[in-house]
């Protein structure tokens, strides 16, 4: 009896019908146990359970989909060149992050690059097309247009740091102010008075408010707010060679520098050593991100840990709720649309 259910009347797969015949309920009682749906009291659920595993059904998940207009397909989209995602920890903690969150559903990940202008028209084809039911977006600068492209095409999305302060997308980001202020405290209470700081890219958000906390905790400290010690970077090792040159010629005696990302860190850390400058002895470094990298310098790098795993976590909890609720953002409040995580100073021997 039990071979000839698990093959099913007609010879083949068994059908939600012989589950709900084999269980005594509908059709429609039977699917929603197997959605997961609350409206199904414990004896029935237990009765569909047991015909599932007698006839050995499995769900047809692509059926399903259709007909609840879904693809069960998330994509997560880096707006910037492959060659930076393979070279930047920020990138892979992200997506470690992001797949630890999905462990648990049916849902596939796709990895999307769009970093330049022919890339992104095709990823807005294939946007239009609604093949993917969400998207994360990762590394987005202040004018990039796919943002708004969600938002036109009403395709629920998560965005890792907003691209401003009034940021309509749902979002995940640390707390970027929090995190430049401890940097800063931190080579203060060092005794260091002559602190640069070598940006990130500034038409990101995140950057800027690390300028912030940066320019606050100098003008606590009664030091003004450092201009002549702020160089613009960009995430980048050779961005931080860059700078640090620049920030030499122009500020030979500075005694403290603030990356703003371990990479960017890395290249300074470079161009100190090459101008014959010790560290800390002469030049205090941090960094920001607390990455494998900053423990694998020599010597190791004082750096901010940002819970970048946490983050992609937390992105796609956001991004499944969003999924859920189809209503357009603009027609929702924002108390669930915004995540911030607490960031935290992790002191080492390069500062």
């Amino acid at each position: 009896m039990a071979g000839h259910g698990a093959r099913g009347r007609s010879g083949g797969r068994p059908t939600l019908e012989e589950v709900a015949a084999r269980a005594g309920v509908g059709r429609g009682t039977v699917s929603r146990v197997i959605n997961g749906s609350p409206r199904v009291s414990d004896a029935t659920r237990a009765a569909v359970e047991a015909a599932v595993a007698e006839l050995g059904y499995v769900p047809n998940t692509a059926a399903r989909a259709l007909a609840a207009n879904r693809t069960d397909a998330i994509a997560l989209v880096v707006p910037e060149p492959e060659t930076r995602f393979f070279a930047e920890p920020y990138f892979s903690d992200i997506l470690r992050g992001v797949g630890g969150g999905l462990a648990d559903t049916e849902m596939q990940l796709l990895l999307i690059f769009a970093g330049n202008d022919r890339e992104r028209q095709r990823l807005a084809q294939y946007l239009a097309a609604h093949r993917v039911d969400g998207v994360l977006l990762v590394s987005v600068h202040a004018d990039d247009p796919l943002p708004d492209l969600l938002t036109q095409l009403e395709i629920p999305a998560v965005i890792s740091g907003p691209r401003s302060a009034t940021e309509a997308l749902a979002s995940v980001d640390s707390d970027n102010y929090a995190g430049a202020r401890s940097a800063v405290e931190h080579l203060l209470s060092r005794g260091r008075g002559r602190i640069a700081h070598i940006t990130g890219r500034l038409d990101v958000y995140g950057a800027q408010r690390r300028v912030d906390g940066y320019r606050d905790a100098l003008r606590d400290a009664g030091l003004g707010e450092g201009e002549q010690l702020i160089e613009a970077g960009d995430f980048t090792e050779e961005g931080g060679r860059r700078a640090m040159a620049e920030l030499l010629r122009r500020s030979p005696g500075l005694d403290a520098v603030f990356a703003a990302s371990d990479v960017t860190a890395a290249g300074a850390r470079q161009v100190l050593r090459e101008s014959g400058r010790r560290i800390p002895q002469d030049v205090a470094l941090v960094g920001y991100d607390d990455s494998a990298i900053a423990r694998h310098m020599d010597p190791p790098l004082t750096s901010v840990r940002q819970p970048i795993q946490e983050m992609g976590r937390a992105m796609i909890d956001l991004l499944l709720a969003e999924i859920a609720d189809r209503r357009p953002a603009a027609s929702r409040g924002l108390e669930r649309h915004r995540v911030v995580l607490e960031t935290e100073l992790v002191p080492r021997a390069s500062s």
